[in-house]
């Protein structure tokens, strides 16, 4: 999948506590493929190289700057906003933790652990704003997810919402059996 949720696979609960129940990748959405892209580039250029050579024959040869730098600043914005996409946080819920692990563009990672019994997971609905998704535990609130739409938030909300309930139950039931 190439934007929003993708790998949201679920396991079944194991008595191993290194699988996981739950594992999710979230990835921010991408506008326009590699090929999309050049063509856009190749009629943009085509375009403006027209415009400046019309303006330049009439005498008004400045629009040809700018015209070179209108296209340059597109490449610039679909460069920065690729550069953007390569962005991912990911979420693995197994028995000891809720792990969330975001992948910066740079390549700087960060992780995150919360013991699934006592984690809060928050889907705060707003209605003028973008939604927000948050793990909240012993004083710690993070939120993630922040390059999802709406749709992509609530899709997630409730598969992660299923598998803490399931965790917890699995959990508890586990501690009444001993």
């Amino acid at each position: 999948m190439q934007d929003g949720i993708s790998g949201g696979s679920e396991t079944t609960m194991s008595d191993e506590p290194q699988l996981p129940q739950f594992s999710a990748t979230l990835l921010p959405h991408r506008s326009l493929s590699r090929k999309g892209f050049i063509a856009l580039m190749l009629f943009s250029g085509a375009i403006n190289s027209v415009l400046s050579v019309a303006f330049a024959l009439r005498g008004a040869w400045p629009v040809a700057g700018f015209c070179a730098t209108a296209v340059g600043l597109l490449y610039l914005a679909f460069r920065l906003n690729y550069r953007h996409a390569q962005m991912s946080e990911t979420i693995v819920l197994s028995e000891p933790e809720l792990r969330l692990t975001r992948r910066h563009p740079t390549g700087r990672t960060e992780s995150w652990s919360f013991n699934p019994y006592w984690v809060r997971f928050q889907h705060l609905r707003r209605d003028y704003a973008a939604d927000e998704l948050s793990l909240a535990s012993h004083g710690r609130k993070l939120v993630f997810g922040a390059f999802l739409s709406d749709v992509e938030k609530d899709s997630f909300a409730a598969a992660l919402n299923a598998a803490l309930l399931r965790q917890k139950r699995h959990s508890s039931t586990h501690f009444r059996e001993m």
